[in-house]
């Protein structure tokens, strides 16, 4: 059944709207996130096509109905699709749909209809994270006396003390640290443009700077990558795919001397483990939640600064290294024991 002209023009119409004026303009979603919701239109605007045997340019509202969408997240199942990656494609065109009668109240019944449509359980998964003993054994893995091994050491540190999704790590800029602070942090941009920031440890800044000295030697390039390869001898930003490459890699390597490294190492295995690591050592799930950037934060300057010194105290905590470290004094202490003194 070929739907009215005027149905599939109307179609065609909210859908471009919706992808290119709706969502990135007026919701401010990032251009990654509008990928996905123009994935799950295209999905189901290709399984109407297959299941009412029509061409593309004919599909119309008047095939859009709760029945076909119910079948469609049933392909997907049956296709091997989790219950999670079904619900995203349900709830994407349920955002549409939605959309679509806002601005036509004719197209509220079809909403109305698809909203019926249930989510799948999705069953609870356990989060998975590395013990302290494998993060070390990854983090000694990058040969730091070579240029690539000095800089994959610090991809590593990264990954870990901030807890930053890959793509907000490759996306960082040398304007983005700021070491200077009282208490240093690095500002994240993170899903949907928010920006928030993360405390940085002493460690971690030593390492910066040791890096930034030999990576970024001149003030111009304080606005380019932080982390880049070299290519025909310019630096070129670096792929979340050669980070994900590189960290398997130094995993199986690893996991030869360290039965605690997973067979799986990958970027967002830092981010699960650093945030479980936090919440072990107290930091409170909401304060959790804004290290990860799961929360809007506003961060200025002043704000920033006092989030910081919370967030720091709750981190230090959690450092994989203070508890094997001795005071300076108490090692004196020993020593005069030791000697009698």
């Amino acid at each position: 059944m070929n739907g009215s002209k005027e149905s599939v023009q109307s179609l065609w119409k909210h859908v471009r709207r919706y992808l290119t004026v709706y969502l990135p303009r007026i919701r401010g979603l990032s251009p990654r996130t509008v990928e996905s919701y123009r994935q799950s239109i295209g999905m189901y605007c290709r399984f109407l096509k297959e299941a009412s045997r029509i061409s593309f340019a004919n599909i119309s509202f008047d095939h859009v109905e709760r029945d076909s969408v119910m079948n469609f997240i049933q392909s997907l199942r049956s296709r091997g699709c989790s219950a999670s990656t079904c619900n995203l494609r349900l709830s994407s065109l349920k955002s549409l749909l939605k959309y679509c009668a806002d601005e036509d109240i004719g197209l509220t019944s079809i909403y109305q209809g698809v909203k019926q449509v249930p989510l799948m359980k999705a069953a609870r998964t356990p989060v998975s994270y590395m013990s302290q003993t494998a993060v070390k054994a990854l983090l000694a893995q990058p040969d730091a006396k070579t240029v690539k091994g000095m800089r994959n050491r610090m991809i590593l540190i990264l990954l870990y003390d901030t807890g930053v999704r890959v793509q907000e790590l490759v996306d960082l800029k040398v304007s983005d640290l700021q070491l200077q602070a009282n208490n240093p942090f690095i500002t994240v941009t993170g899903k949907g443009g928010k920006t928030r920031s993360v405390p940085l440890m002493d460690k971690t800044v030593t390492h910066l700077r040791e890096y930034l000295k030999r990576f970024h030697g001149h003030l111009e390039e304080a606005t380019e990558s932080l982390i880049y390869s070299m290519r025909s001898g310019v630096p070129h930003k670096l792929s979340t795919d050669a980070v994900a490459v590189m960290l398997k890699n130094y995993g199986k390597v690893a996991r030869k001397k360290c039965s605690d490294v997973p067979e799986r190492v990958h970027p967002h295995l830092f981010r699960h483990t650093r945030a479980t690591d936090l919440y072990k050592a107290g930091m409170p799930l909401s304060y959790v939640a804004e290290f990860l950037g799961h929360v809007n934060v506003n961060t200025t300057d002043i704000y920033a600064s006092a989030d910081v010194e919370m967030l720091r105290k709750a981190m230090e905590k959690a450092d994989p290294g203070s508890a094997e470290e001795i005071p300076l004094w108490k090692e004196e202490e020993s020593l005069k024991k030791l000697c009698g003194l």
